[in-house]
């Protein structure tokens, strides 16, 4: 697939950052799962607890934050994967992943990128999962159905430019997750 894993900050326009991360990032990592369904691509995601204490209520990829002892972002997306989505790490294959991302919450995440069959059991863990669902990849690479938009920052850091989806069964891809997205696509239509 050619996914590159060069470093890249998010927000390459946002002359801030340094002065809102003030400590070293934390190491996390995602699985963009894709499935093969009703003849086209899918890409799954899950909507998060509203009662977490960071990103409650939006929508995001399975991951988290590295364990010390996980040897590697793969390992770490795919642990996060099962904990959250039931999806056993023997059933994902792994394709490579994107480059890792800086986010205005601290994390460096390395976005792995994997295949899962379908349909597949799915438990969600309702502590930190209120809803897995999928959209199609063919809406998701539609330049129509999201945007970029400024986002106000408290002062005196002004705003930052980031995407957002349009709703789509209920709701709504944006921030991080978003950039991902598009990271990905990006990538696949760069290696046609």
């Amino acid at each position: 697939m050619g996914i590159g894993q060069v470093d890249r900050p998010p927000y390459p326009e946002f002359p801030h950052m340094e002065k809102i991360l003030t400590s070293e990032p934390r190491a996390a990592a995602v699985l963009i799962p894709l499935f093969w369904a009703g003849d086209e691509w899918h890409v799954l995601f899950t909507r998060r607890n509203a009662s977490l204490p960071e990103h409650s209520g939006q929508v995001a990829f399975p991951g988290g934050r590295a364990d010390p002892e996980d040897p590697d972002p793969e390992t770490t997306a795919l642990r996060e994967t099962w904990e959250e989505t039931g999806i056993l790490p023997e059933h994902v294959t792994t394709l490579g992943r994107l480059h890792r991302f800086l986010t205005i919450t601290n994390y460096l995440v390395t976005p792995i990128v994997g295949l899962i069959p379908w349909p597949y059991p799915l438990k969600p863990a309702h502590e930190e999962v209120s809803r897995i669902f999928s959209i199609p990849l063919n809406w998701l690479a539609d330049p129509t159905n999201y945007a970029e938009r400024q986002r106000a920052l408290p002062e005196p850091f002004g705003s930052l430019s980031v995407i957002y989806y349009n709703e789509y069964d209920g709701e709504i891809l944006w921030g991080a997750s978003a950039r991902f997205t598009v990271t990905l696509i990006n990538t696949l239509l760069d290696n046609k």
